[in-house]
């Protein structure tokens, strides 16, 4: 009897799964706030150049008389005429910007605060020559991400799912808080850093923990509950950002929920499928007892002894007592296959989301809108996406989400700019493929990594997925050189990647594999079933040839 089994005889997914699953997806909801938290918190309001603190404007002239006007006729965000510039007025207005020389803003800047009344941009003057700071803050955010996802993913797979997710809670409450009462710029990153690296390791630990105690036909539910709770958050999100516009309680709001998180996470049970696989049967049975108790099994659990458990877990419990460490997944020849693969699809999802998802402000709508339909869009994405994951299988849904995804990106890239309804529509349509990609590779990352370092491979998997995020606002720079070459290099990677999706094996209706030699006999089971048939055929050739004799 496998591990599958038992969790069916104590009760399938009973009143544990139920709850448990809960309280392990609820924390996702925000998740979603701080990944996408910047468009908000480092909104760029639009701004110009604050003239000298000495000048009367009533006897100088208007404010326009100290700003420069664009090829537009705009005034410029980071030019002061260095005196007044008086004069009849022009068509254009670029006829008074040629008789006056200009400075860069040695005043500051003003800002305009209808919109959003303070964010980390206007507080700390992150425009002009400073405007890079404004995407380091981002980047670092997604630097600790990627740190978390390496450092969590391991210590996962040593120290068990529970503690590290019970400390990442805490991490997060922490580190949220602070970064809401930051005193400047760089305590602000830091904090942000240390948000990014916990909330790696929650969405690893997350996903991990409630598959390990669900039943195998019903692991395509907890992926999809888990990326519909995670749009959700985007929705949240967007009311949350226009009902409290300052920055600093709108980062405070979206991390003191996880302080209430750590505390009811002391009340997770640990997975006895990881607790088998490190060979520690006593913790197993006593986990195992507790879910029957609370499933209302407890027949089913008192007659669990430790002999049964040595007979139905076996093969974990021989083959399962050392941890493997992160260089199996490039020294074993099936987990490389596996690495090399999945790498791909994790960078490509997340390289070409967050090139769409962090750039609300170039579409030309309300920012708060578009943060509304880039939610919605994941509504009908994830429910096609699960009915082909469930039905159909996981490799065509990761191989069409991803496909769609990328000829979306490319089609944008050849509209007009000018048709701002087409292009955010497809946008809009490539966000959906892309969100039903990261549902799907999600659930297919776990399913096809061994249990022995199923979660060092989630998190190898989401440090190339934030080796993309960190990427992808470098390719933003090069729309200096034409405005479309992001767009085709965010399409071109996705269409690239789904080719390796035809390179893994389907996951549909199989159990978990718990050792390295699981996923082998998983890889060469057509041609072992072939060998068994041919012996098969051997044999009486061979006792016939005997008898001859």
């Amino acid at each position: 009897m496998a591990f599958n089994d038992l969790l069916l005889q104590l009760g399938g997914v009973g009143r544990f799964q139920k709850i448990q699953v809960t309280l392990v997806i609820l924390p996702v909801i925000l998740m979603a706030s701080h990944n996408t938290l910047q468009n908000f918190t480092a909104a760029i309001p639009t701004h110009h150049c604050r003239p000298p603190a000495n000048t009367n404007l009533s006897e100088d002239g208007d404010l326009e008389a100290w700003l420069p006007r664009d090829g537009q006729g705009r005034p410029e965000s980071c030019l002061l005429f260095t005196s007044p510039q008086r004069g009849p007025p022009f068509p254009n207005g670029t006829e008074t910007n040629g008789t006056g020389a200009t400075e860069p803003c040695p005043h500051g800047w003003i800002y305009d605060n209808s919109t959003f009344p303070s964010t980390i941009v206007t507080e700390w003057d992150l425009v002009c020559s400073h405007r890079a700071l404004r995407q380091l803050a981002q980047s670092l955010y997604m630097m600790g991400v990627l740190f978390g996802a390496m450092i969590f993913g391991c210590l996962a797979d040593r120290l068990g799912r529970r503690r590290v997710l019970i400390f990442n809670y805490l991490q997060t409450a922490v580190s949220g808080t602070c970064a809401a009462f930051a005193p400047n710029f760089p305590v602000y990153c830091a904090f942000r850093l240390l948000s990014g690296m916990s909330l790696a390791g929650i969405v690893l630990n997350c996903m991990t923990l409630n598959v390990e105690w669900m039943p195998i036909h019903t692991r395509a539910y907890v992926g999809t509950l888990t990326g519909y709770t995670y749009s959700l958050g985007q929705f949240l999100l967007a009311g949350v950002a226009y009902a409290v516009p300052h920055w600093r309680y709108l980062q405070l709001l979206v991390s003191v929920p996880f302080f209430a998180f750590f505390i009811y996470s002391w009340f997770f049970i640990e997975s006895a499928r990881w607790y088998a696989s490190s060979g520690r049967l006593d913790l197993t049975l006593r986990n195992l007892q507790r879910v029957a108790w609370i499933n209302g099994k407890q027949e089913e659990g008192a007659n669990l002894s430790m002999e049964a458990l040595q007979a139905s877990l076996q093969k974990e419990l021989t083959t399962g007592k050392s941890q493997a460490s992160a260089l199996e997944l490039l020294r074993c020849p099936a987990l490389r296959h596996l690495f090399l693969c999945l790498s791909m699809l994790w960078f490509a999802t997340s390289f070409a989301y967050y090139g769409l998802v962090m750039d609300l402000q170039g579409f030309g709508v309300s920012i708060y809108l578009i943060q509304v339909i880039f939610g919605a869009v994941d509504l009908p994405a994830k429910l096609v996406s699960f009915l082909v994951i469930n039905n159909v299988g996981r490799r065509p849904a990761q191989m069409a989400s991803l496909l769609l995804a990328g000829i979306c990106i490319l089609i944008n890239g050849v509209v007009p700019q000018d048709k701002s309804m087409v292009r955010t529509s497809l946008a809009v349509l490539g966000k959906g493929c892309l969100a039903s990609s990261f549902n799907c590779v999600f659930l297919y990352t776990g399913e096809v990594y061994p249990t022995m370092i199923r979660q060092t491979g989630l998190g190898m998997g989401s440090t190339l997925a934030r080796v993309g995020s960190i990427v992808s606002p470098l390719v933003s720079m090069t729309a200096e050189l034409y405005p479309s070459v992001p767009l085709f290099i965010y399409g071109v990677v996705p269409v690239a990647a789904s080719a390796a999706v035809a390179l893994l094996p389907e996951t549909l209706g199989q159990p978990l594999p718990d050792t390295v030699q699981d996923v082998e006999n998983r890889r060469r089971g057509k041609t072992r079933k072939q060998q068994e048939e041919l012996q098969k055929q051997m044999v009486p050739l061979q006792a016939s040839a005997q008898v001859k004799n």
